[in-house]
């Protein structure tokens, strides 16, 4: 079992590991082509629970002909029993709505610690179909909601219902019965903050263990529900969904700027996500042996890139641009391995010459693939203490050095260009979600959240070099007494530059930046595919698409849903 020292030293000293330099891995548009992997969290949250065979059963079913009422399941995992509780209700068509302002939805639900009796059921009842408006306690992991797809729910309810299998044609369209428009967790609306359940629950001590859960779940209810309408519908004709067909169902996925943030201001968590996904790259191009096995499911595996690739299907211009690019990316890849592979190493740096960001990334991605013995043991590693620690002795001159060496890209940065500071965040009064504002048009200004990392090292900088030229023997000590405001900036450059990345080396204040480079970053880590923006700021995603069914806990599992494709019929 590799150990985190062992991690460590992997990455530092004379014979450390080959990684990728912050300054390529960090940029924002390669942070926006980002793919699923093995080490996505959808994917380790799967091999956990396959490995561990949980047993997943409900313990109430009150749902009526209609699919409205409550199922709770109950979770026995290795360390702990859990609750899912789920509430169904009717929703009106002109009450439907997946935007943040929605005050109702078809579903809503709970992961919780323990049973759940009726007394404790009723007070869920009363405040979990709420979301936002109500509140719960720390018994509460995760709170969520969903819509039904209004393009494929009804149509596979009657498919089913008339003895028909959905059309896998339609299905590819929108790969989902219901869509998620929110998964809340780490101590919002009083549920248990991230350190209780890591420190009290090793079955969801992993990052966003608990709020992939809810969404698997929710998978599996959504396909659960709809066979049991159309049963009650016409029970005569009444067909089940083949297994096949039901794992090429996801859940759907809606996410605005509310990720966004995230990125920006948990950067020591973000860092240990790149450095596992770069250190698995690393072992890759030194261990990663290539035999006639490797090369075939090499060739399989852009062959299934390729054909997932063009089953997405996305409205957007923008988008499909990139689908376009990714598909001549692998048709490039093809023919330049037809004759031989060499060594990834070379691959990697032929695909950074004559593939786009998102076919590298891609490459990137199908070598996680190849070699599972190195790189699943990566995935216990994704977590870390997230405290900004200010070093009060450090001289000055280390201080100048540490942001010469670890913030050039923000040195080089024109901040006075035209545009350069028109993008400011802030955050909405009256839903607590983040927005963009142009100073150009916009008041608040002053509201504004600190996400301009660049700027704000380049304010330091400039204010340090002043101060150091007067004083050059003082220590960060005697700077913070004198510029107190700075002292957030100056925790954040320190803390820093104990990692490898974790900074986004983009100016996210600029008159262009793309949100959806971030939005696209995070989804990946978790394990989304099928991105369909439908605005700058906010795109349709699919989760858990090609995954295994509850009914498959305990068969035989060869975690082989990457890039799912469309069953044949």
């Amino acid at each position: 079992m590799t150990t985190p020292a062992a991690i460590q030293a992997s990455l530092r000293g004379d014979n450390a590991l080959p990684l990728r330099p912050a300054n390529q891995v960090m940029d924002l548009e390669r942070l926006g082509a980002l793919h699923q992997s093995r080490l996505s969290f959808m994917r380790t949250l799967v091999r956990k629970i396959m490995r561990e065979r949980w047993q997943i059963e409900p313990a109430r079913f009150e749902l009526d002909n209609d699919g409205y009422g409550t199922v709770i399941y109950e979770i026995h995992a290795p360390h702990g029993l859990f609750s899912f509780v789920l509430f169904s209700d009717y929703l009106a068509p002109e009450e439907r709505n997946d935007r943040v302002i929605a005050t109702k939805w078809d579903l809503t639900m709970a992961l919780v610690e323990d049973k759940v009796d009726d007394i404790y059921l009723e007070k869920l009842r009363q405040n979990v179909p709420k979301q936002e408006a109500g509140r719960v306690d720390a018994r509460v992991f995760v709170l969520s909601r969903a819509n039904r797809s209004a393009r494929n729910f009804d149509y596979v309810v009657d498919q089913l219902a008339n003895g028909r299998q959905p059309d896998v044609e339609q299905i590819a369209k929108v790969g989902y019965l219901y869509r998620t428009t929110a998964v809340y967790g780490s101590g919002k609306l009083g549920m248990a903050d991230w350190e209780k359940v890591r420190d009290k629950h090793a079955d969801f001590a992993r990052p966003f263990s608990a709020e992939m859960f809810v969404c698997l779940m929710l998978r599996n209810f959504s396909l659960l529900q709809a066979e049991h309408i159309a049963k009650h519908r016409a029970p005569d004709s009444f067909q089940p969904m083949k297994p096949e067909i039901k794992r090429y169902f996801g859940i759907g996925n809606s996410t605005g700027l509310g990720m966004a943030p995230f990125l920006v201001n948990h950067p020591l968590l973000i860092n240990q996500w790149v450095e596992m996904r770069e250190l698995a790259l690393a072992r890759i191009r030194v261990l990663g042996n290539i035999n006639g096995m490797i090369r075939q499911r090499f060739a399989e595996l852009l062959e299934r890139c390729e054909r997932h690739t063009a089953e997405t299907v996305t409205e957007d211009d923008w988008q499909t641009d990139n689908n376009q690019m990714v598909l001549q990316d692998l048709v490039k890849l093809k023919t330049h391995t037809e004759d031989g592979i060499g060594n990834w190493d070379n691959l990697l740096k032929w695909s950074e010459q004559h593939c786009s960001l998102q076919g590298q990334e891609m490459l990137v991605s199908i070598l996680l693939e190849l070699y599972p013995e190195l790189v699943d043991d990566l995935e216990d590693y994704h977590d870390a203490e997230e405290f900004l620690d200010l070093d009060p002795l450090m001289p000055l001159q280390q201080l100048k050095a540490v942001i010469e060496q670890r913030y050039g890209w923000a040195l080089t940065t024109d901040f006075e260009a035209e545009g350069a500071r028109e993008t400011f965040w802030y955050r909405s009064e009256e839903k607590m979600e983040p927005r963009l504002g142009k100073t150009s048009c916009d008041a608040g200004k002053e509201k504004q959240m600190a996400l301009g990392v660049g700027y704000a090292v380049r304010k330091c900088y400039d204010q340090l070099c002043e101060y150091v030229a007067e004083y050059p023997q003082h220590t960060t000590a005697r700077f913070m007494v004198a510029r107190p405001k700075l002292r957030g900036i100056v925790r954040r450059i320190q803390s820093m530059n104990r990692c490898i990345y974790g900074d986004i080396q983009s100016n996210l204040l600029d008159r262009d930046v793309l949100p959806m480079h971030l939005l696209r970053a995070k989804l990946a880590f978790f394990g989304v595919s099928k991105f369909d923006p439908r605005s700058r700021l906010w795109v349709r995603n699919t989760m858990f698409q090609g995954a295994p069914l509850l009914d498959d806990i305990g068969k035989t599992f060869n975690d082989d849903w990457f890039m799912p494709l469309a069953p044949k019929q």
